[in-house]
């Protein structure tokens, strides 16, 4: 791919490639959608759009994490999604009801690739090959959404924490030790629990050689942490 965007690295070609939405296109194909797009550094807690608002674009998340939520008719947040980096988000609502279904706000510092929906469209005509990889990511998207459905209805809460620790570590043995990307509240909500219960399970993961020092998290066994995970554990009673 070869485009001049301000402000993107070099290293963010690589990440387009690992998009769903980008993997099966030819370089021609990729470097006209993304030739009219924005670089953006968005600071921790800066909206990036709102609900009901006019979907006119749709975002690469570069670096940094941002909370997909909606607001309730008591003003309440509902947390959506928490999108991470290489990810794309709001692709889909240019084409269904023209209008942001959800709010979205970088819970960390972060850069955004923007592209507009004329351009997108534009491309769309001119190349049939993005539409057949659009829906390639939406079917990708649903799939995740069933597994996250079936993950807060079925897995017990440790293992559930669990298997979201694992986002964070590398394949294979051995050992690992990460910052949790933003707070723990919000990582309750994305879980489906009450911060209370997320702290009890982040204290039975002890068991497998999960630690806890601030926000700080090390695993001293990987494969173990992961066979837990995919354990039928016992119905847990801590109330969501």
């Amino acid at each position: 791919m070869k485009t001049e965007i301000p402000g993107l690295r070099p290293t963010d070609a690589a990440t387009l490639r690992t998009i769903p939405l980008f993997q099966r296109l030819p370089d021609r194909a990729l470097s006209a959608l993304v030739g009219s797009a924005q670089v953006r550094q968005v600071p921790r807690g800066t909206t990036l759009f709102v609900q009901d608002e006019k979907a006119d674009r749709f975002f690469v998340l570069l670096e940094g994490w941002v909370k997909l939520y909606r607001l309730t008719r008591d003003g309440a947040e509902a947390v959506v999604n928490v999108v991470a980096p290489g990810e794309t988000f709001a692709e889909a609502a240019m084409f269904a009801s023209g209008k942001f279904p959800v709010c979205a706000e970088a819970v960390a510092d972060a850069r955004v690739l923007t592209l507009t929906a004329e351009g997108f469209a534009r491309c769309l005509r001119e190349d049939d090959q993005i539409a057949f990889a659009m829906l390639g990511s939406l079917s990708l998207r649903l799939r995740h959404l069933v597994q996250a459905i079936e993950q807060l209805q079925v897995q017990p809460t440790p293992q559930r924490v669990g298997t979201f620790l694992l986002r964070f570590c590398p394949e294979g043995p051995g050992s690992a030790m990460f910052a949790l990307p933003f707070d723990k509240a919000l990582i309750a909500r994305r879980l489906g629990m009450q911060p209370e219960t997320f702290s009890r399970a982040l204290a039975k993961l002890r068991a497998v050689g999960v630690e806890t020092h601030g926000g700080t998290i090390s695993v001293a066994d990987l494969d173990a942490l992961r066979r837990f995970c995919r354990a039928e554990g016992d119905e847990d009673d801590d109330a969501d």
